[in-house]
């Protein structure tokens, strides 16, 4: 999160939108689109959004380097890996999130990765979270969500998974 936060402001700063910390944190798991509409609409900017998204994963891209993982999190998934099925489901785009997951080593230990191209409907909707339990072909009842944000938070509720609020851990 804290290499996405920075590659927004790198994009945000020069245009003159805001973007404060306490807010890009409440806005984890949206689509980066969805989040660009919704701050340029607020800041009565018209702007390209398709420009915004493709230089935010620019930025990002540049800042790779710097992602960390999340210890706790890599030790559970390493601790399952191969004896439980397990999904990466996401509301980044596809190239961001393989590309986060092949910096921290962990991008063969899941065989299904889900992402915002992959549904219509986002964080706190359920259905990113739905459709790893449907490539896995496991109930959701029977999943348990890792996750970093609230809206990530409440979308494990509405999809009827149990969670675990990583940040706590």
């Amino acid at each position: 999160m804290p290499a996405h936060y920075l590659a927004w402001q790198e994009i945000l700063r020069p245009l003159g939108v805001e973007f404060p910390l306490d807010r890009f944190y409440a806005m984890g798991g949206m689509p980066t689109d969805r989040i660009v509409v919704e701050l340029c609409g607020e800041a009565a900017k018209a702007l390209d959004v398709d420009k915004l998204v493709r230089d935010k994963a620019a930025a990002f891209e540049k800042k790779i380097g710097e992602v960390q993982p999340i210890a706790k999190v890599v030790d559970v998934a390493r601790a399952h890996r191969g004896k439980t099925p397990m999904a990466v489901a996401s509301g980044g785009q596809r190239r961001t999130v393989e590309l986060t997951l092949a910096q921290i080593g962990v991008r063969d230990w899941f065989p299904v990765v889900v992402t915002a191209e992959d549904t219509h409907r986002h964080k706190p909707d359920p259905d990113v979270f739905l459709e790893a339990a449907r490539r896995l072909g496991v109930d959701p009842a029977a999943c348990i969500v890792y996750e970093d944000t609230d809206l990530g938070l409440e979308a494990a509720r509405r999809a009827g998974m149990r969670s675990v609020d990583v940040r706590r851990m």
